[in-house]
């Protein structure tokens, strides 16, 4: 009798291996604990500036969905209320853009969930990433400060990288 040797695959099967982004990780743990404790979810967030439209993206943002409450199984559905973070100087104009908003909401969920838009006044934390911090050019007095400081270091690796950051804590220092 011959044995034939085990081999095993190294290629993995199933669409849950392989490199994913940290939001899609993040979601799948975060959109439980949204639907419950906000009636939302990360859908209508992440596709808040398409409903909203550019001018509302940044200065208002979903807060929750208050579905009323069925005593019974059998009663009717009713439409919900969306409650709307609004920045002060926005929730005017945002006031007289929601019917349309509203209509996008409903386009969004595929039929008629919200009824009604609630704002609340309050900050808005933008969700854009903020723009790095212009940095200070490195000056040649810097530079000679640095290669006699990193002058000793053998490994060209390790003196390249040290260099490297070296520029990058002096570019950032305030002069």
């Amino acid at each position: 009798m011959s044995e034939k040797p085990i081999v095993k695959s190294t290629k993995k099967r199933g669409k849950n291996f392989g490199p994913r982004s940290v939001s899609e990780i993040v979601g799948k743990v975060l959109e439980p604990v949204i639907a419950r404790r906000a009636g939302m979810t990360l859908d209508l967030i992440n596709a808040w500036p398409e409903i909203a439209g550019e001018e509302f993206a940044k200065t208002t943002r979903p807060e929750k969905i208050n579905w009323p409450r069925r005593a019974h199984e059998d009663d009717p559905f009713k439409p919900a209320v969306l409650v709307v973070a609004c920045e002060n100087s926005a929730a005017l104009f945002f006031q007289h853009e929601h019917p349309a908003i509203l209509e996008r909401i409903n386009i969004f969920f595929g039929f008629e969930a919200i009824d009604r838009i609630t704002i609340v006044q309050k900050a808005v934390v933008s969700l854009d990433k903020k723009k790095p911090k212009d940095k200070n050019p490195v000056t040649s007095m810097d530079e000679e400060r640095l290669a006699t400081i990193l002058d000793e270091i053998d490994d060209p690796v390790l003196k390249e990288t040290l260099t490297k950051l070296g520029r990058g804590v002096l570019s950032r220092n305030t002069k």
